[in-house]
């Protein structure tokens, strides 16, 4: 049955206050940390020698010299008047770069078939932004068997699609990476964290897995010369939070975070000076590449907060920054908001409901060939009967 609105609107109501709590409480500490960011500036030298002194995971530590920010920012000051003179800055900065972004999609192990198997499908999408056009979009895919799909204890989990989605993809921007080393043409998108702190809540071993293949991908950037961006469209971290907590002796807070701060302060195109990420927790895995990670938060639309970009250190280090910022804009503006090639590459990568239909007869065929004995649930039966 649907959905019944009146009664949603009734426990709304009824739990009003809790709400009203939440956002007075978080509001008021939002203005605190947002009342610092005027000091960064004038303190800078003092607040860099503070920060030495502190913690290696305080979170976040400066990179880049504030003296062309305010209020935490560096503004863009690109203003068109019509979307041809947009795009005419993007001609201007992009053509002649490639763009290069892979996606993934799946279809997980159910109780509809009485042998576990799954269907892991990537995407990509190579963008030469030439005048004559020129472009490449393909897929690649596997099919993970019974023994793929169990985890340490015996169990079969969607855990292990998961984790096979992100090897195929962060491999494939490897490969990218490896034929065309040393190109400084060339942007390469991972859609998602190089910090993977959402693997900190699995055991050693899957966290193991995941903390490998982005060590891969960082390290690969840095032997090949071909530079990274990690687009973070919506992001929760909390880095920024946690030095400005460290610096000024603020109240802590979960209910915040970085792109919350900043928002008020940013216009479309406008981005933070960049930074070091030292967060705590999974990235004492990282080896060597523990303090290789830099990041800044670039004001992609004007409604919503700004995105989180992470890159290798060694792009700063080059003096990388602001060009392929520049192509970062770009991309977005291409894509009305959100990186054009990014975008591509989920379109081509994406598997719809006729997609896995013909997944499930091509294996039913197959296993009757096979003779292997291969059962669907009744319901899934009766489902298709209905479609």
């Amino acid at each position: 049955m649907p959905l019944k609105p009146t009664q949603i609107h009734d426990i709304l109501n009824s739990k009003r206050k809790e709400f009203s709590t939440f956002s007075q409480e978080t509001w008021h500490l939002l203005q605190q940390y947002r009342a610092v960011l005027t000091r960064l500036e004038p303190e800078e030298a003092a607040l860099r020698e503070q920060l030495q002194e502190l913690p290696l995971d305080v979170g976040a530590r400066l990179l880049e010299p504030l003296g062309e920010s305010s209020d935490g920012v560096i503004p863009c000051k690109l203003v068109w008047q019509s979307r041809e003179q947009s795009l005419s800055w993007v001609r201007d900065r992009l053509t002649g770069i490639t763009t290069f972004a892979v996606d993934g999609s799946q279809i997980y192990p159910g109780k509809d078939l009485s042998i576990p198997i799954a269907l892991v499908q990537i995407g990509w999408f190579e963008n030469l932004h030439l005048p004559a056009g020129g472009y490449e979009k393909d897929t690649d895919l596997d099919v993970m068997t019974p023994s793929e799909l169990r985890d340490a204890s015996g169990e079969v989990t969607d855990q292990r699609v998961n984790m096979r989605r992100f090897e195929m993809e962060t491999q494939k921007l490897i490969d990218y990476m490896k034929a065309n080393a040393n190109r400084t043409d060339c942007l390469v998108f991972l859609d998602g964290s190089l910090v993977v702190t959402f693997a900190d809540r699995y055991d050693e071993e899957n966290r193991q897995f995941y903390v490998d293949c982005a060590l891969e991908l960082l390290r690969a950037s840095e032997k090949y010369r071909v530079p990274l961006v990690a687009y973070i469209d919506t992001s929760q971290a909390d880095d920024l939070t946690n030095m400005l907590q460290h610096l000024f002796q603020l109240p802590e807070s979960e209910s915040i975070h970085d792109a919350q701060i900043l928002n008020k302060y940013m216009e479309w195109g406008d981005r933070t000076p960049l930074f070091l990420c030292q967060r705590h927790g999974i990235l004492e895995h990282y080896q060597e590449q523990r303090h290789h990670i830099a990041f800044t938060y670039l004001k992609t639309t004007q409604e919503n907060f700004p995105a989180r970009l992470e890159m290798p250190l060694w792009m700063f280090e080059a003096g990388l920054g602001d060009r392929v910022l520049d192509w970062v804009r770009g991309e977005v503006i291409i894509g009305g908001g959100y990186p054009y090639v990014i975008e591509t590459a989920d379109q081509t990568a994406v598997l719809k409901a006729e997609d896995r239909q013909i997944f499930f007869r091509i294996v039913q065929d197959w296993a009757d060939q096979e003779d292997l004995k291969l059962r669907f649930s009744r319901k899934m039966v009766s489902k298709a009967r209905r479609r």
